[in-house]
């Protein structure tokens, strides 16, 4: 069983809360024109291992693309249940016509309207911007989706929720 759930990635940094030594400010470089990507994601309910990819447009392209992703990761699985948002692209005619491919492997499981506590992906993106997209620095989309996955990859391998994960990737990154 799978949460699936996208996230939007823009290169001027998320404002919020953020800690510093008294008497000092963080500067936050603002690089201009905002340039977006999206990350989509599907966790595993029982190892919390995400699975993900990256697309510049948050399309039915990006969401079979993450099927695809997650049938490879998986390909024992007898089948794949997805609990997902009812956005259009999850049920578009091309996504349909994708997924037909997998037969009865994939099985779409969808949440009420409105309803972002049911999908578990929702913490881990709130987690991503908290660590990762708030108050950032880098000046490059690259840089930063880099530091995006790098920080849910060692999300994977350490299984936890960290803000030293941000420490562990900018040190590899360097």
């Amino acid at each position: 069983m799978l949460f699936e759930d996208e996230m939007d990635v823009h290169l001027n940094p998320k404002i919020g809360p953020d800690w510093t030594l008294p008497r000092q400010r963080r500067v936050v470089v603002t690089p201009g024109n905002n340039q977006k990507r999206f990350v989509a994601g599907a966790l595993d309910a029982s190892t919390a291992r995400i699975t993900w990819v990256q697309g510049e447009k948050k399309t039915s392209a990006l969401f079979i693309d993450l099927v695809r992703a997650v049938d490879a990761a998986y390909p024992r699985a007898k089948r794949l249940h997805f609990i997902l948002d009812n956005a259009a692209t999850h049920s578009s005619k091309k996504t349909k016509k994708a997924l037909e491919a997998l037969g009865e492997r994939l099985v779409l499981h969808f949440l009420p309207p409105y309803c972002p506590e049911g999908n578990r992906t929702e913490c881990l993106w709130w987690d991503v911007h908290a660590n990762v997209t708030r108050s950032h620095r880098c000046k490059k989309m690259q840089a930063l989706m880099t530091e995006v996955d790098a920080y849910l990859d060692a999300r994977n391998t350490q299984k936890s929720a960290s803000p030293l994960l941000r420490a562990a990737s900018a040190r590899r990154a360097a």
